[in-house]
C-alpha cells in the first residue's frame, strides 16, 4: 500500500455525497480539492524554514502565507456544500486578488507576478464550465486593468530593493508548489476520466457481444456501418458479410420497400420507426438457400434532432420475433377456427332441429293416438302405429348415438378392439342388411369382391358401421334406377373398398369439407336427402383410428366414389388419438343445443 493511500482515502471522504453518485463528478471534486488542500498544507509547513532561512519576514510576506488559508477554506466550502462551479469561481476571484496585490507591491503591470493573472483563466479551464471560465477571465483582466489604472495614475508604492530578490524566490517557490498541485489534480482527472471512458466503452462492448439484439448503425441509403456480434447466431453468417448491402441482400424480396423506407423515413423525418420484415438465415449452410425468420427493426436518427438530413445515420436494434409470428398466426388459426366452430353450431341447429323434431313428433302424436280410449283403432291400424313409433324411435336413437361416437372419437376417448376376420363375409353381411333398402328405393346394389381377400386385424364393429354409412348414403342419394357398387381388393399391405353410386354427385367447392362434423352438402343438389351430416364425419373418424385414410370423388349429375384404404394389420400403424379440447368443446355444445331442440319439441 502506497504511502499516499491514506491521504487520498481522506480526500476522498471530503468529496460531497451529492458528487459520489457519478464517478466523473466525483473525479472532478478530487481535482478540486487536492491540490490546494496539500499544496496550501504544504506550503504553511515550510513556513518555518523559510523564517529559518529569511529571518523576521515583512508584513507581505506575511499577507502571502496568509493567503494560503483561503485555498483551504475554499476546499472546505466545497466539501460541505457540493456547489463545484462556485468553489471555482470563488478561487478564481481569491487568487486573482492575490496575484493583484502581490505585483502591485512589487512594481505594478511590470511585476513578476502580474504573469500569475494568465494562470486564473487557465485554472477555471479545468472546471469544464464556460461561465466559471468567463469570469475568471474578467476577474483576470480587471485586475491588469487596475494595475494599469493604479500606475497610471501614479498610486503604484515604489519597490523595495532588498525585498525583491526574496519575494521573487517566494513566488517562484509557491508557483512552482501551486503548479505541481494542479498538475497533479489535471493527471489525476485526465487519469480517472480516461479510465472511466474505457470501462464504459469495455461495458457497451461487452453489453453488444452479449446481448440477443443486435444493433446496426446505418450509413447513406441503408448501407451497414457497423453490426454487433448477435449477428452472427441470428442471420448465421459472419457480422463482417452484413456490412455495406449485406443485410439488405437477406431481406425477403416482398420486404425490402418497407425496410428502405423505415430506414429512410427515421434518417430524413428525424423520428423512431419500426417495421417488421423476413430475413434470409443460415443460407450457407443451407444448399437450398436456407429459411426465413421474422425479425423486428427499431431504428431511430443519430445527432441532434435540429440535424434533419437524408444523409444522417440511423442505428437500428433488430430482434428475433418469429415465435411471436408463429403465436399469431396459431391465434389466428384459432380464431378461424372458433367462427367455424360457430358457423358449424349454427348450421347444426338449423339441420338437427328437422333430424329431431320428425320422430319425436311421430312419437307423441301415434302414442297419444294409442292411448286415447276415445279412438277405437283396428288391431292393424294399432300395429302400423307401433310400427311408427319404433321406427322414429331407431332413427332418434341413431341421431344420438352418431353425436355419442363423434364426441368419443374427436375428444380421443373411442377404443377400438382389433381382432382378426375374414373381410368378404363382413362385406356381404353389410350389403344384405341394406338390399332392402335399395330395394325400396328403386336402387340395384351390387358387390364385387376379389377373391384372395386376406384376413385383416381390425375392428369388425367399426369396419361394419364404415361400410353400412357408406352403402346407405350411395342409396339414399342415388335416384330410382340407379346403381351402387361396392368393391373391395387386396392393394398389397392395405386392405381398399371402394363405394361407387351413380347418384346426384357433390360439387367441386364442398368435396374438401365432407368429413366434417354437422357439414353437409348444400341442399340445392336434392333438397329431400337431407340428414345429420354425421355419416362421413364418423367414417372419417374411424379410418383414422385404423392408421387408414379415405378419398372421395364425385361430379355433380354423375355420382359419387368414396374409396377406403385400411391397413391389412392395424396394430402395428395406427396412430395415437390426442383427445382435440377444441372438437370436444363443439361437440359438447352442439349435443347441449339438441338437448334443448329435444325439450322444445316434448
Amino acid at each position: 500500500m502506497s504511502f499516499l493511500t491514506p491521504v487520498w482515502n481522506y480526500v476522498d471522504a471530503l468529496v460531497h455525497p451529492s458528487a459520489q453518485q457519478d464517478a466523473l463528478t466525483a473525479a472532478r471534486h478530487r481535482a478540486f480539492i487536492a491540490p490546494r488542500l496539500l499544496g496550501s498544507l504544504a506550503a504553511l509547513a515550510s513556513f518555518p524554514v523559510y523564517i529559518a532561512i529569511r529571518g523576521v519576514p515583512s508584513g507581505l510576506e506575511l499577507g502571502v502565507f496568509g493567503w494560503l488559508v483561503a485555498p483551504i477554506v475554499i476546499a472546505y466550502f466545497l466539501s460541505r456544500t457540493g456547489r463545484y462551479e462556485d468553489a471555482h469561481i470563488i478561487s478564481s476571484l481569491s487568487f486573482a486578488g492575490l496575484a493583484a496585490a502581490i505585483a502591485w507591491s512589487t512594481g505594478g503591470i511590470a511585476s513578476f507576478t502580474a504573469i500569475w493573472l494568465v494562470v486564473v483563466p487557465l485554472e477555471a479551464s479545468l472546471s469544464a464550465s464556460r461561465k466559471v471560465v468567463a469570469l475568471a477571465s474578467i476577474f483576470a483582466l480587471a485586475a491588469a486593468g487596475l494595475l494599469f489604472a493604479l500606475n497610471a495614475l501614479g498610486l503604484q508604492p515604489p519597490a523595495n530593493v532588498n525585498t525583491q530578490g526574496s519575494l521573487a524566490a517566494l513566488g517562484i517557490l509557491s508557483a512552482v508548489l501551486y503548479a505541481a498541485g494542479l498538475a497533479f489534480g489535471v493527471e489525476q482527472f485526465t487519469r480517472m476520466g480516461t479510465g472511466l471512458l474505457n470501462a464504459e466503452e469495455e461495458r457497451y462492448r461487452l453489453l453488444a457481444r452479449n446481448m440477443t439484439d443486435v444493433i446496426t448503425r446505418h450509413g447513406r441509403n441503408g448501407a451497414v456501418l457497423f453490426v454487433s456480434p448477435a449477428a452472427e447466431p441470428l442471420f448465421g453468417v459472419r457480422a463482417g458479410e452484413l456490412a455495406g448491402h449485406g443485410l439488405f441482400d437477406r431481406v425477403h424480396v416482398a420486404d425490402r420497400p418497407a425496410y428502405l423506407r423505415a430506414l429512410a423515413d427515421a434518417a430524413a423525418l428525424g423520428e423512431a420507426r419500426s417495421v417488421e420484415f423476413r430475413i434470409r438465415r443460415n443460407s450457407d449452410a443451407d444448399p437450398h438457400g436456407g429459411h426465413f425468420a421474422w425479425i423486428e427493426m427499431r431504428c431511430r436518427p443519430l445527432g441532434p434532432a435540429v440535424a434533419v438530413s437524408s444523409d444522417r445515420e440511423v442505428v437500428a436494434v433488430l430482434r428475433d420475433v418469429t415465435e411471436r409470428k408463429v403465436q399469431e398466426r396459431a391465434l389466428e388459426i384459432a380464431r378461424k377456427e372458433s367462427e367455424h366452430i360457430h358457423s358449424a353450431k349454427s348450421r347444426f341447429l338449423a339441420t338437427m332441429s328437422h333430424e329431431l323434431r320428425t320422430p319425436l313428433n311421430a312419437i307423441i302424436g301415434f302414442s297419444d293416438m294409442l292411448s286415447n280410449d276415445s279412438l277405437v283403432l283396428d288391431p292393424a291400424r294399432e300395429q302400423e302405429y307401433a310400427k311408427l313409433i319404433n321406427d322414429s324411435g331407431r332413427h332418434l336413437l341413431s341421431v344420438v348415438n352418431g353425436i355419442l361416437d363423434m364426441s368419443k372419437m374427436e375428444s380421443g376417448n373411442f377404443e377400438i378392439t382389433p381382432e382378426p376376420f375374414a373381410p368378404a363375409p363382413a362385406i356381404r353381411s353389410c350389403c344384405d342388411i341394406l338390399v332392402l333398402k335399395a330395394q325400396e328405393a328403386g336402387v340395384e346394389l351390387k358387390t364385387r369382391i376379389a377373391a384372395d381377400l386376406p384376413e385383416i386385424v381390425a375392428d369388425r364393429r367399426a369396419v361394419n358401421q364404415i361400410l353400412i354409412n357408406l352403402i346407405s348414403n350411395a342409396i339414399k342419394f342415388t335416384p330410382r334406377g340407379g346403381r351402387v357398387s361396392v368393391s373391395a381388393i387386396c392393394d398389397g399391405p392395405k386392405l381398399v373398398f371402394a363405394v361407387e353410386d351413380t347418384g346426384v354427385g357433390i360439387g367441386e367447392a364442398d368435396l374438401p369439407r365432407l368429413g366434417e362434423a354437422f357439414f353437409q352438402a348444400r341442399a340445392a343438389y336434392d333438397r329431400r336427402h337431407d340428414g345429420n351430416g354425421l355419416g362421413l364425419s364418423i367414417v372419417k373418424g374411424l379410418v383414422r383410428l385404423h392408421g387408414g385414410d379415405m378419398d372421395i370423388r364425385s361430379r355433380l349429375g354423375a355420382g359419387t366414389q368414396v374409396t377406403v384404404r385400411l391397413p391389412i394389420n392395424c396394430e402395428g400403424v395406427r396412430p395415437a388419438v390426442e383427445p382435440i379440447k377444441l372438437v370436444t368443446e363443439r361437440v359438447r355444445d352442439f349435443a347441449a343445443a339438441a338437448s334443448i331442440q329435444v325439450k322444445k319439441s316434448a
